[in-house]
């Protein structure tokens, strides 16, 4: 059972490499949410694709010795659709764990995932088999994963709360500069920063930076990323965000394509970098502790050890669990 789906999930991982196979696939998706270009597309099959290695497939499993379930369950599902594929994972839990998964697409992301269970069918035909997607409200299930916002999960702690389940609430990430930093450090944590235009909980959204930090340093070292401001919907943010900002008379720092705005939130606008000044490591720690369940990842390694490297948010491993909740485990044992 093991050996087969690690084989399953490693060709699957072949089959996301294949980007130049999936050009009508990502016109189709483009078509449906502007957000999702080409580009990016093909950075989350990319992605995908990496972690679905062999070597990471086998290390990920590896975990869990105890790997079979008595009887398969049905799994609701329910996924945001803020970028490419960010439920996929769960999915991919829910059939390495043996289940059978019910799943809710976000009307902004529809089109991917029921193109790739469809290529399911050519290697994997119990996989497939095994999704069953729905638009209509879903009554028969025995556990559910489901992601949104903080508003949306009251409405599925309402529904959802007396059965297993897993729901997971708005995050953002941050990252701890010392002012260090080299010009190619900031120019990978500029990917943190832009990579989905921000969009991802583990799209970096606010700084926190050293008192009389020279922001000279991160703006030319970001720079390359400037293409952006000529895309018309990250535009029409950056500019609204910026009349906005300055009707209300606040202090901004810009450099004609990010807004930095001082702010205690974690949660920042498209084209806006909120950032915060820190003066004692060990306080900042417990501040950074005692909120976290907001923060998905935090990046910057020299103060942190257990931080993400500049540019990796969006590079997730299997073993990295959204808000650090081990799925597998959880569809595992109940």
């Amino acid at each position: 059972m093991k050996e087969k789906t690690i084989h399953h999930l490693v060709q699957l991982g072949e089959l996301l490499s294949q980007t130049d196979a999936f050009s009508t696939l990502f016109e189709q998706a483009y078509q449906q949410n502007s957000w999702f270009t080409p580009a990016n597309l093909q950075f989350a099959f990319q992605v995908w694709s990496e972690a679905l290695s062999e070597p990471n497939v086998r290390r990920w499993l590896s975990a869990y010795p105890e790997y079979s379930v008595s009887s398969p369950k049905r799994v609701l599902v329910v996924m945001a659709g803020n970028i490419p594929l960010v439920g996929f994972h769960d999915l991919l839990c829910v059939l390495a764990a043996g289940h059978r998964a019910v799943v809710k697409l976000s009307s902004n992301d529809a089109v991917l995932l029921p193109a790739l269970v469809a290529h399911l069918r050519t290697f994997a035909p119990e996989w497939a088999e095994a999704v069953h997607f729905s638009d209509e409200r879903i009554t028969d299930f025995d556990m559910v994963l489901a992601t949104g916002s903080n508003n949306t999960a009251r409405y599925f702690e309402y529904y959802f709360g007396q059965k297993p389940h897993v729901i997971r609430k708005n995050r953002n990430s941050v990252a701890v500069l010392t002012g260090r930093e080299t010009p190619e450090a900031l120019l990978e944590l500029g990917r943190d920063l832009f990579q989905y235009y921000g969009l991802g909980c583990r799209s970096v959204s606010k700084l926190f930076v050293p008192k009389d930090y020279n922001f000279d340093l991160l703006f030319k070292a970001i720079y390359p990323y400037r293409t952006l401001i000529e895309e018309q919907k990250y535009a029409n943010n950056y500019d609204y965000n910026k009349a906005v900002y300055l009707m209300s008379q606040f202090k901004l720092l810009e450099n004609g394509f990010l807004l930095l705005k001082e702010d205690r939130h974690y949660a920042s606008p498209i084209a806006t970098l909120f950032y915060e000044y820190y003066t004692d490591v060990a306080l900042l720690q417990e501040r950074l502790r005692a909120d976290a369940n907001q923060i998905q990842c935090v990046v910057g390694e020299e103060l942190f050890a257990n931080a993400i490297p500049f540019g990796r948010t969006q590079m997730p491993q299997l073993w990295d669990y959204a808000d650090g909740v081990d799925t597998m485990q959880f569809l595992l044992e109940c």
